[in-house]
């Protein structure tokens, strides 16, 4: 896998462990979202899908979500029209928009703790959807920031 593949290769070139690899391990795609009917913005909560370990920000059933988890988003399937649905942050997001990966994201920094440090991950305040009733969503609704927004 060559260091930069991500600025030498689009999205749809990338093989499988380089598109792994661009998941920065912050798990925001894996809070449940709500889209304002009026408007179609895209509210986070700090609520996590069932399937998340909040401490690790990892899937606990990465090769099955698909399928136990009906709202769970293959991103690799997705176009890139429907990456709103992810975090400004994403890499995924970033790339398919022209951005560089910013400068926590573990592939630039050479840290995984670098997605900790920046305040991107969630494991500080997610919240497992098996602990909120649904008609409470809207009341966990937040707004996410980066390290990169506030300097």
């Amino acid at each position: 896998m060559s260091e930069i593949f991500w600025k030498q290769k689009t999205l749809q070139q990338m093989t499988d462990e380089e598109w792994e690899s661009l998941c920065d391990g912050c798990a925001r795609c894996c809070l449940v979202k709500l889209e304002d009917e009026d408007t179609a913005e895209v509210c986070y909560t700090n609520v996590s899908c069932q399937l998340l370990n909040t401490e690790s920000c990892r899937c606990k059933n990465y090769a099955n979500r698909l399928s136990l988890v009906q709202e769970c988003l293959d991103i690799r399937k997705m176009s890139p029209a429907e990456y709103q649905w992810l975090p400004e942050s994403c890499a995924y997001r970033r790339l398919s928009e022209g951005r560089p990966l910013a400068s926590w994201h573990p592939l630039v920094s050479g840290r995984q703790q670098s997605v900790e440090d920046a305040r991107v991950a969630v494991s500080a305040f997610a919240i497992s959807e098996e602990y909120v009733h649904t008609e409470q969503l809207e009341q966990h609704i937040i707004q996410l920031y980066t390290i990169e927004d506030v300097e």
